[in-house]
C-alpha cells in the first residue's frame, strides 16, 4: 500500500464533493518531490458531444502563460542577455510608452510598470482587446499598452496583462524569433511538453477542452461564454497544456533544470510591498493548521477555464487543479480544502 494512501483517500474525498456539491469538472494532480500521488478527471471536457476528460485532454491555461514568459526572461538574466533592471527601450527602443525609460524588466514581471492599463480600462475596452478583432501585436501594443504613467514604476501593484504582453515583445527582440518559437526551441521541445502550445484562434487542437460558466444560483446551470481571439492575449494568456506536461515544468523550474539555484531563487524572491509578488509566481509563508509552508502560487482564468498551479517550496508538494466550470475563486478555495486534507489538518 502507498504510504500517503490515507491522505490521498481524504483528498479523494474533498474532490467528490467538489463534484457533488459544486460542479467541479477538471483534472487534480498532487504530486511529492515530482512523483505523482494522484491524478484524476472528473466530469466532461466537451458537452456538446459528451467527451470525459483523460490523459489527452489538453486544457486552456490562460495566465500560467505568464510563468513560461517569466521563465524565458529568467534564462536570458542567467546568460546576461538582459538585465532585469534596465528600462524597457533598452531592449525595444521603438516602444512609445512613457514607461520606455521609466519602466523596468523587473516591473515588467511584478506588475509594477506604473501604466494605464488601457486593455482593462472598461467592458469596451476589454471587448475591443481581446474579443473584437485579431490584432497584430505592434498594433495592440501602440493602441493598448501605449498609455501615459499613472503611478511611478515599481511603487505600486496593479495586475494587468500589458506587462508580460511587452515581455514577450522583449523577448522576440532579443532572439529575433516570434515569441512561439522561443518558447518552443527553450523551453517545450527540451523538456519534453509534446501537449503544451501556444494558442491560435483558428487553429484546430486535438483534445482540447470547451470552457463553460454557471448562473451564479445555480452550479448545474452552465452556458458557454463569448468566443475570444485568443492571440490577442500572446505571451500574457494564450497557452494549452496538461497536468502531466504541467508537472514536467513545475519540476524543471522548481529543480533548476531550465536555469540554476541561484537565478530560482531571484525568480522566488517576493516583493511584500507589490503584494508578494515574485518573478512569474506569488510567494509567502502559509499555515495549513500545524503545518508552515513557503507557498509558489500561479493562477490563470478566462471565458469559463480555470487554472491553479501551487508548489509548496520547501516540502517539494504539487498541486495542479484545471477546470472549465469553476472560477479561480472556488479553485482558490479547493486547493485549501486538498491540501489540508493531505497534511491531515
Amino acid at each position: 500500500m502507498h504510504f500517503a494512501y490515507p491522505q490521498i483517500q481524504k483528498v479523494e474525498q474533498v474532490i467528490d464533493a467538489c463534484v457533488k456539491k459544486d460542479n467541479f469538472n477538471g483534472s487534480v494532480l498532487l504530486a511529492k518531490n515530482g512523483k505523482t500521488e494522484l491524478l484524476t478527471y472528473k466530469g466532461l471536457s466537451n458537452r456538446h458531444y459528451n467527451i470525459s476528460f483523460s490523459d489527452e485532454t489538453r486544457f486552456h491555461i490562460f495566465s500560467l502563460t505568464k510563468t513560461f514568459t517569466a521563465a524565458l526572461i529568467m534564462q536570458l538574466y542567467e546568460k546576461g542577455k538582459i538585465n532585469l533592471d534596465a528600462t524597457i527601450s533598452t531592449y525595444y527602443p521603438e516602444y512609445k510608452g512613457e514607461a520606455g525609460t521609466k519602466a523596468t524588466i523587473r516591473n515588467l514581471l511584478t506588475y509594477s510598470s506604473g501604466r494605464e492599463n488601457k486593455d482593462l480600462r472598461s467592458p469596451e475596452f476589454i471587448h475591443q482587446a481581446y474579443d473584437n478583432t485579431i490584432w497584430n501585436l505592434d498594433d495592440f501594443i501602440t493602441t493598448f499598452l501605449s498609455e501615459k504613467l499613472i503611478d511611478r514604476p515599481g511603487t505600486k501593484f496593479s495586475y494587468n496583462n500589458g506587462d508580460f504582453i511587452l515581455l514577450g515583445k522583449i523577448i522576440e527582440k532579443i532572439y529575433h524569433k516570434p515569441f512561439e518559437e522561443v518558447l518552443k526551441e527553450q523551453i517545450l521541445i527540451p523538456l519534453n511538453m509534446q501537449n503544451t502550445g501556444f494558442l491560435h484562434h483558428n487553429d484546430i487542437i486535438k483534445n482540447i477542452d470547451d470552457g463553460y460558466a454557471a448562473d451564479s444560483s445555480d452550479p448545474f446551470a452552465l452556458h458557454t461564454p463569448t468566443n475570444t481571439y485568443i492571440d490577442n492575449f500572446y505571451s500574457a494568456g494564450a497557452m494549452y497544456s496538461t497536468p502531466k506536461d504541467l508537472l514536467i515544468f513545475d519540476q524543471a523550474v522548481f529543480n533548476s533544470v531550465l536555469f540554476n539555484k541561484k537565478t530560482l531563487e531571484t525568480m522566488l524572491t517576493a516583493d511584500k510591498k507589490l503584494e508578494d509578488t515574485a518573478l512569474g509566481f506569488w510567494v509567502y509563508p502559509k499555515k495549513f493548521g500545524s503545518v508552515n509552508t513557503i507557498f509558489a502560487e500561479r493562477q490563470g482564468e478566462g471565458y469559463g477555464h480555470s487554472a491553479n498551479w501551487v508548489h509548496l517550496v520547501d516540502k517539494g508538494l504539487t498541486v495542479i487543479i484545471l477546470s472549465n466550470t469553476k472560477d479561480i475563486k472556488y479553485l482558490n478555495k479547493m486547493r485549501e480544502r486538498v491540501i489540508s486534507a493531505y497534511y491531515g489538518q
